[in-house]
């Protein structure tokens, strides 16, 4: 107590009440996504392996989660390393489906009973995502925008459902599902018509948004992209159109750190985004060169990040999900480096000394300015974070990953 009473003290002296950041950090929500447990396989068929279609997971890791009941296991561990408040980020193709096959226009709230009263009994709240890759009618790259009158009916009868999937989930839980919409749609090669396809996208969104739900249920949102896997080219649901689309339609931006030009600073664009709309829904992950989604990691992206989420004013009403899978390491330590990564960012932005540096920088004393930001990084903030975690009741980066080389050596080995 001594320790952190002494940097308690030390932060004080910038006027930073480290008391009331731990306890505004334990009540920020993040949706910790369930692909990361079993590489994006889902559970359409038995021993079900998705990928494909814009979404390719690397390595293999001894270990991964083959049913339900396992990623559920693993899921309940990692949520407990993470101490905040915890959602569940869950894909169409992850319901519980009785062994049968059931296409995705097919769907119904039905299958997500069982995540809804697992999602009670953990305190849990659930987001939601349509399936839009792995499937033969996505084969081509085209759904929702395809000229494909069979093939755009299929995938806007998915959306269709998904959206009365979130609201039936929202209703259920008590709280907004947030219902993300990203699909694969574009062009490895050259493209001519670049305004029929995005023609078709409009016509096919309006038709999926056409039902209004209300807002405490479930709430969407629209990711954009520049490029991705057999999309290099050419992106439908491109940045602009999306946030045309979005603008004009009163729906949530989905902003993916890893769908930009890895030069660009996503961090910007928080600001931007925030003064017009009071949400945004940010998938967090780590690219590297391009669109590749790496375990978060405590780096001066996501620091920027946080950063500026907290400085907007609204990260309370800002939707944070982790985005990323990685095969080749424990799986389960990858969600609770993520996530505790991302919650380290928070943190540090909550101590940031704000005010002050508003202060300085409104008169004009940029050297200053730069000297507190630099102060801030040799305050300590080890001691903040230690003191985070205790009182959430979790364990410390040390006992953590004992723990994970326990459960791989317990549990996971079992499914090797």
């Amino acid at each position: 107590m001594k320790n952190y009473n002494d940097a308690k003290n030390k932060y004080a002296e910038f006027g930073v009440n480290t008391d009331k950041a731990i306890e505004r950090l334990k009540k920020i929500e993040l949706s910790i996504h369930c692909w990361q447990g079993d590489d994006v396989g889902g559970f359409e068929r038995p021993d079900s392996t998705l990928g494909g279609g814009g979404i390719q997971t690397t390595g293999n890791f001894p270990g991964k989660a083959r049913t339900i009941e396992e990623l559920r296991s693993d899921l309940e561990m990692a949520m407990s390393f993470d101490g905040g408040l915890n959602r569940l980020n869950l894909h169409a193709s992850y319901g519980e489906f009785g062994g049968k096959f059931v296409d995705r226009d097919q769907i119904e709230p039905k299958y997500y009973d069982g995540w809804i009263a697992w999602a009670k009994k953990n305190n849990v709240k659930i987001d939601f995502n349509g399936t839009f890759f792995s499937h033969p009618l996505a084969d081509d790259g085209f759904t929702l925008s395809s000229k494909n009158e069979k093939t755009r009916k299929f995938w806007i009868e998915h959306e269709k459902r998904c959206r009365q999937i979130a609201n039936y989930i929202g209703e259920k839980l008590g709280s907004p599902c947030i219902l993300d919409t990203w699909i694969p749609d574009g062009a490895k090669n050259l493209t001519v018509d670049k305004m029929g396809y995005r023609k078709i996208l409009k016509s096919s969104l309006d038709e999926c948004f056409a039902i209004e739900y209300p807002k405490e249920n479930m709430r969407d949102a629209l990711e954009t992209k520049l490029f991705g896997i057999g999309s290099e080219s050419f992106v439908v649901g491109s940045h602009e159109f999306y946030m045309n689309y979005a603008a004009r339609n009163n729906k949530m931006l989905c902003i993916d750190m890893g769908h930009f030009n890895v030069g660009e600073d996503i961090s910007d664009k928080i600001s931007s985004i925030l003064l017009f709309d009071d949400e945004i829904l940010l998938h967090v992950s780590r690219p590297l060169h391009w669109d590749s989604d790496h375990v978060v990691l405590y780096n001066d992206d996501i620091k920027k990040v946080a950063e500026e989420l907290v400085r907007s004013g609204k990260i309370e009403s800002s939707h944070l999900g982790l985005d990323f899978f990685d095969a080749s390491i424990n799986r389960l330590g990858a969600w609770a480096i993520g996530t505790r990564a991302f919650r380290k960012a928070l943190l540090f932005a909550m101590l940031e000394p704000q005010d002050e540096l508003c202060k300085l920088e409104e008169e004009d004393r940029g050297f200053e300015k730069m000297a507190l930001l630099e102060r801030q990084n040799t305050l300590p903030f080890g001691t903040i974070w230690e003191e985070y975690l205790k009182r959430c009741g979790t364990l410390n980066d040390d006992e953590m990953v004992k723990r994970i080389m326990k459960w791989e050596k317990n549990e996971m080995s079992k499914r090797f």
